[in-house]
């Protein structure tokens, strides 16, 4: 078989990941472009120092469980999180301070690189995989 799993009708079901892809609502391409623009910092102004990483956890765990106390607690009645959107809760946080941190001192306006040419390939790098959702969406019925 290429790889596709037989669906009940017979024919071929589309790879786990093609069926992600179609299924990402726009909320979910927007935070995953999010994470695409970060790692691409990331790669480019990596730094190893613990105290910025231990910070960065130290900032997610704090951050983190407030926020998850605000989402799930915060009413008079309890909302069920999935466990990604716990995840997130606590992700985002950690990636916002290491975000700061790596970009401090290196002339970014707002989140932007000052140059254009790192800005171009993170920016098609979020392109693509955009381009790749909505390609998904045409394969998988």
């Amino acid at each position: 078989m290429s790889g596709g799993i037989t669906a009940p009708e017979g024919g071929l079901r589309a790879p786990w990941l093609v069926r992600y892809l179609a299924a990402l609502t726009m909320p979910r391409l927007v935070l995953w472009c999010y994470l695409i623009w970060y790692g691409f910092v990331l790669e480019r102004y990596f730094d190893p120092s613990p105290r910025l990483w231990l910070s960065s956890l130290g900032i997610a765990g704090i951050i983190g469980s407030g926020l998850y106390l605000s989402t799930a607690h915060g009413g008079r009645t309890r909302t069920r999180l999935e466990p990604w959107q716990i995840a997130r809760l606590y992700m985002m946080p950690f990636c916002v301070s290491s975000f700061a941190a790596l970009i401090k001192g290196r002339g970014f306006v707002l989140v932007f690189d000052p140059s254009w040419a790192a800005n171009a390939v993170a920016g098609a790098g979020c392109a693509a995989f955009v381009a790749a959702a909505l390609l998904a969406r045409r394969l998988v019925p």
